[in-house]
């Protein structure tokens, strides 16, 4: 099937595939509100309808929230399943948009055309680039390159509590050669990138407790043990003075990053100084001997989120508390642990508590890192291809956050995960204000038209 008719139909079919769009993002599909059930349901019953409508079988099926959506057709070649979800944010604080959120429209800004409203980046407007493109190649074809399996989300903004039962329930009729996730971005707004590894993550609440009540300092201070005092000296013991995190066994399962992947990512000319310097800090803190782009995507964190005790309000008050807690989360690369990370961290703060001093802990999550078979053909058929529509070669990336359905999709699946997006770093995700880029959309349904034509040679 020849690639060039294509892509010719969806430059001349850019406005119909705008205002499509448009349809989705009016509807306010936010499924973290009970409020917009009804919504969440008109959006998986809008995208059912716009499958069929270039022949594409697909059905609304029911959870205990919010409905997924599953179409499937067969073509030659290899099978891949896309992903991407429907719902969206919250809006508030309304005041702080300039228009309303769910009556999109084209605006001129600066730096070009944007689709302005809530949805159109974060991920109605790139689950539907990867649906226009599939509309191109059935329209001048009469087919699509491969089998393609389509699987919607309608929970992924509130936390996906009905993907895992799902995906285990369905897991023949989802099991595909690989799956493509578009809920990513470019490398600085203009390099496309394949993100090949997402770190896991693990929290932990820790509280001590010193005195069975809050002290006066002036009768107390210096004869009675103040446990914010020795929270603070334990997690300062948390780095070296090279950055390096201090819990036994942490490194354990952390890989040194390939020779090519390493290679890939000081060609992207990364400017740390830069990034730090957009909010307001100039040099790294982390592992002394690590950039500051192997920190952020392949190098494991240990992070204090937030310490509490005493009194923190208005004034001063001379107190010891009783009580002192904090919250640490580690990023966690390779085959690192969640579960041993716990128990090491745990144990690690007990060894240091003194006479008169107990621990207590509470979790807050769990996940693996995901590492992608890069060695699988798709992923570097794609790479090949994306550097003529985005005129900078395409590189294979990490990210320094999580997407725990490529996880589930690896673990429950036995399935590895292409993640492409294009997204740029100003679209104000989450935020008042949301925009995609009109050269996002356009370019991402011509790129995913080059993927899918790419993987199926």
């Amino acid at each position: 099937m020849s690639l060039d008719p294509v892509l010719s139909r969806i430059d001349a079919d850019l406005s119909a595939a705008t205002d499509r769009l448009f349809d989705l993002l009016r509807i306010p599909s936010i499924s973290t509100d009970p409020a917009y059930k009804s919504d969440c349901d008109r959006a998986a019953d809008w995208l059912v309808a716009d499958l069929a409508s270039f022949g594409i079988e697909a059905s609304k099926r029911p959870t205990p929230g919010h409905p997924m959506v599953v179409g499937h057709v067969k073509g030659d070649g290899p099978h891949v399943l896309f992903y991407g979800h429907y719902d969206v944010q919250p809006v508030d604080p309304l005041d702080l948009w300039d228009r309303d959120p769910f009556d999109p429209a084209i605006e001129d800004t600066a730096k070009g055309k944007v689709i302005r409203a809530r949805g159109s980046s974060d991920d109605k407007g790139q689950l539907m680039t990867f649906v226009e493109a599939c509309r191109a190649w059935k329209s001048v074809h009469g087919a699509l390159p491969c089998s393609i399996t389509f699987f919607f989300e309608g929970e992924e903004e509130s936390g996906s509590p009905s993907l895992i039962p799902f995906l285990k329930a369905n897991a023949e009729e989802l099991r595909a050669d690989v799956a493509l996730i578009c809920d990513t971005g470019l490398f600085e707004s203009r390099v496309p990138s394949i993100i090949t590894q997402l770190r896991g993550l693990c929290g932990e609440e820790i509280t001590l407790t010193g005195p069975d009540k809050d002290l006066h300092s002036g009768m107390y201070g210096g004869a009675a043990m103040n446990p914010l005092r020795m929270l603070a000296r334990i997690l300062g013991n948390l780095h070296d003075d090279d950055g390096r995190i201090q819990v036994p066994h942490f490194y354990d399962g952390v890989p040194e990053l390939p020779e090519e992947i390493a290679a890939q990512w000081q060609a992207l000319g990364f400017d740390h100084t830069a990034f730090l310097g957009d909010v307001g800090l100039s040099e790294p803190a982390g592992e002394a001997d690590r950039s500051a782009l192997e920190m952020i995507w392949s190098r494991p964190t240990a992070e204090i989120n937030g310490m509490i005790g005493g009194y923190t309000g208005d004034g001063f008050k001379t107190v010891l508390p009783s009580k002192a807690s904090a919250k640490v989360s580690f990023r966690l690369v390779g085959t690192q642990d969640p579960h041993a990370i716990r128990r090491n961290f745990r144990e690690w703060v007990q060894d240091q508590l003194p006479h008169d001093v107990t621990a207590s802990f509470k979790a807050h999550g769990a996940s693996p890192a995901s590492q992608m078979e890069t060695s699988h053909p798709a992923f570097e058929a794609a790479r090949a291809v994306l550097g003529a529509e985005w005129g900078h070669e395409a590189a294979f990336t990490g990210c320094g956050g999580s997407i725990p359905v490529a996880g589930y999709f690896k673990s429950i699946l036995d399935m590895d995960s292409m993640l492409v997006g294009w997204g740029k770093d100003d679209d104000q995700i989450h935020s008042p204000n949301e925009k995609y880029d009109l050269e996002s959309f356009h370019k991402g349904i011509r790129s995913w038209a080059r993927i899918l034509e790419a993987i199926s040679r």
